[in-house]
């Protein structure tokens, strides 16, 4: 008898969680743009500290993105790989060839 029910090992993501995610995110964007504002140095000064703080976020969404696709395809990859083995299981009679 094979079981081909998958279990997914990793744990869901709680509504608390993204909630935190969101506000944290929110916040420290909040403090930079206040901090960059309010700094006592010129408007160019100032343009490039808001350049280089969107090119961060930009990078970093971007990274998440790479490293989430990367373990979904990894994921993907081991789920066929443990699909064949159920198969290859199920279908094997060690008794066939001795009788």
């Amino acid at each position: 008898m094979s079981n081909t029910s998958t279990t997914n090992t990793t744990p869901a993501t709680t509504a608390a969680f993204h909630m935190q995610a969101v506000l944290s995110f929110g916040v420290s964007l909040a403090a930079v743009v206040v901090g960059t504002v309010y700094l006592p140095v010129d408007g160019w000064v100032k343009a490039f500290l808001a350049i280089a703080v969107l090119y961060a976020i930009t990078s970093a969404f971007t990274l998440a993105k790479c490293v989430r696709d990367r373990q979904d395809s990894l994921t993907v990859v081991n789920r066929v790989d443990q699909a064949r083995m159920e198969k290859l299981l199920s279908e094997h009679d060690p008794f066939r060839s001795v009788a």
